[in-house]
């Protein structure tokens, strides 16, 4: 126990208390003027071909906030609605970029949770990367918003699209059970899920992970990675590794995800930006959904990740697999260069 706890207390994990939008890249317009952008989206809108260089200008240049706002101003003086608008105006990757950011954050996931269990394949990426990383706030809000959208129960959709342990960990996350960080370090509580973790794992035949699963989706995340640290104390590989090793398939998929998330969300999220990228055909829509949902939140270290594990900056690649005034949006909502 002696050694344990020195163990424990050479477990060092920085505890980052994040302030709403201090690491975001789009933050608000300074001269924000509702009416005069309202008017400006107006003449861009009816001008023939449609000035899409000055709607992507205002409307990628605004927080979600300004962009509600000159939203609720443009129906009340054009009685019309200006997402639907632009639905007829606009096509294609553009269309994508500017009808996603007149959403709020909690609609657009919803919405995307709906497209990946839409048709014969299920996207367990897509799921798994939004249920891993939103607060139980933000998932009560998901569930609320789907049930509103839809008229359907997204745990029942979830049910009934996926399957084995999976579904189950899916489950867990929408319970939205997770505990918020805090000051206070429980080291007893550290060794033991550290401990039944590992006695999961070194079960000869047939390891039942599905005792995993309780610790992963409820603990804070600070705890876990104190938990992660001493897990390779007793096991000597790493959590990751012996997912590799154990799991496979969808399973193997969700676990590892969550366990990434949880170590290092804007790494995570900087390797499904490059996955979106890598190969000959760009995955648009999860390039557009990850910059529309992180530029007011986190994009900056998601970016500093991005460089440091990529050895080039997020902007130059997307400037690389791009173009038009679909490229000048998503540029804009990167925001800039990192040398």
């Amino acid at each position: 126990m002696v050694l344990v706890n020195e163990i424990l207390g050479q477990i060092v994990q920085v505890d980052r208390p994040m302030t709403w939008g201090s690491l975001a890249t789009l933050r608000p317009y300074a001269n924000f003027l509702v009416d005069e952008d309202v008017e400006r989206l107006k003449r861009a809108i009816d001008t023939k071909g449609v000035d899409e260089a000055t709607i992507v200008k205002i409307l990628g240049n605004r927080t979600l906030e300004q962009r509600e706002q000159i939203a609720k101003n443009f129906k009340k003086q054009n009685n019309a609605d200006l997402e639907t608008v632009l639905a007829k105006k606009l096509s294609g990757y553009l269309e994508n970029v500017m009808i996603s950011l007149l959403k709020s954050p909690t609609l657009l996931d919803a919405q995307t949770l709906k497209e990946a269990m839409k048709g014969l394949g299920t996207d367990e990426d897509t799921l798994i990367e939004i249920l891993a990383t939103r607060s139980s706030k933000e998932i009560q809000a998901i569930k609320s918003t789907y049930k509103q959208e839809f008229q359907k129960d997204l745990e029942k959709e979830i049910v009934s699209e996926t399957s084995g342990r999976f579904q189950k960990l899916l489950v867990a996350l929408l319970t939205n059970q997770r505990e918020v960080n805090s000051n206070i370090i429980n080291y007893e509580l550290i060794e033991e899920d550290a401990k039944s973790l590992y006695a999961v794992a070194s079960q000869k035949k047939n390891p039942d992970f599905n005792a995993w699963i309780p610790i992963l989706t409820e603990r804070s995340q600070n705890h876990l990675n104190r938990v992660f640290k001493l897990y390779k104390v007793y096991s000597a590989t790493d959590i990751s590794e012996t997912i590799k090793k154990e799991m496979k398939g969808d399973e193997e998929k969700g676990f590892l995800s969550l366990v990434q998330s949880i170590q290092n969300t804007p790494e995570y999220l900087a390797d499904r930006l490059h996955n979106s990228m890598k190969s000959m055909g760009t995955k648009d829509k999860t390039l557009t959904r990850l910059l529309v949902s992180r530029c007011e939140v986190d994009l900056l270290s998601i970016r500093a990740e991005f460089r440091k594990k990529y050895g080039k900056s997020l902007y130059s690649t997307i400037q690389a697999d791009t173009k038009g005034d679909y490229q000048t949006a998503l540029l804009g909502l990167c925001r800039a260069e990192d040398l």
